[in-house]
């Protein structure tokens, strides 16, 4: 705690910097979320997934999405809306193209995504993502006391906002696989925070700690949990790092969206969460419940 006011600075200009790239370049959605074509093709025998890839892009079509459907043999082809091209044109041009590399690839389905249908998800999301923080707020005030409430949202919502601050600079593809990795990462930190805070009221009612001041209670648990930050989450950055480098073009966002907000979910909670505790006053008195003087008429007999 004695280094919490320049890690908090770090962490707000980090988060300043964050919000004015989602104002300033905004989040580059995907076709779930701006409408397009949606395909589903079918191939005589296991389709090489990278290649139909290339054969989209060669198109004009970098923002494609391609992965498989079902059985390795069938492809669904996601390609965002343009500007007087309608669906069958689009569906046509690539249906040609890939039938110039196989040509036993069949055309199984074709529909438009439209923007209504993008809106739609866009606000089912921010409605999930609003649940789960008032979700969590209630559910630290009830397990802890309001001021762990406010300070581990604070320090959760500074999470999420410097992942997407990352996805607007770098104008990464926001889809609804990185949106599951970002409710997945709020709900990650928030247990961290937690354990902090857990080990934080049990010191605070060990009498063997009493004369402990606030700063030293939340040093000790931090102190006293590292071991189980580092184990757990270095287990778990190790995977999601596997996914990113090896999972391919499908899990390259979802794995990147967890790898920073592990990243910055391990900080928070640390330096951000118990700082923010400290600063709003948590004490002693706020997680002992004062013992009620008995009453000496109790048992009298009358």
């Amino acid at each position: 705690m004695r280094h919490a006011l320049i890690f908090n600075v770090i962490s707000a200009l980090t988060f300043a910097a964050a919000v004015f790239f989602l104002f300033h370049k905004g989040l580059h959605f995907s076709i779930e979320f701006t409408g397009g074509t949606v395909m589903e093709v079918n191939y005589p025998q296991a389709a090489n997934i990278e290649g139909v890839r290339k054969s989209v892009e060669a198109l004009g079509y970098s923002d494609s999405q391609v992965q498989s459907f079902g059985t390795a043999r069938d492809v669904m082809i996601r390609l965002p809306a343009r500007s007087g091209v309608n669906t069958t044109q689009q569906s046509e041009k690539v249906i040609a193209a890939l039938q110039a590399d196989e040509p036993g690839v069949k055309l199984q389905r074709v529909e438009f995504v439209g923007p209504q249908v993008g809106d739609e998800l866009a606000h089912d999301g921010l409605m999930a993502l609003g649940m789960v923080v008032i979700g969590i707020m209630v559910y630290l005030a009830i397990r802890f006391e309001w001021k762990f409430a406010v300070a581990g949202i604070i320090a959760n919502l500074h999470d999420i906002v410097i992942i997407l601050g990352f996805f607007a600079y770098f104008q990464w593809e926001f889809s609804l696989t990185v949106l599951a990795a970002v409710l997945a990462v709020l709900g990650y930190s928030v247990n961290e925070s937690v354990v902090v805070f857990d080990r934080v009221r049990e010191t605070f009612r060990d009498r063997r700690y009493g004369r402990m001041t606030t700063p030293e209670v939340l040093n000790h648990a931090i102190t006293s949990t590292i071991s189980r930050t580092i184990i757990t989450h270095g287990s778990t950055e190790v995977m999601v790092l596997s996914m990113l480098i090896f999972g391919g073009p499908t899990l390259h966002y979802f794995a990147a969206a967890l790898t920073i907000g592990i990243v910055f979910g391990i900080y928070s909670s640390v330096f951000v969460a118990a700082a923010l505790a400290m600063w709003l006053g948590v004490q002693r008195e706020d997680l002992i419940k004062p013992i009620k003087p008995k009453d000496e008429t109790d048992g009298a007999v009358v």
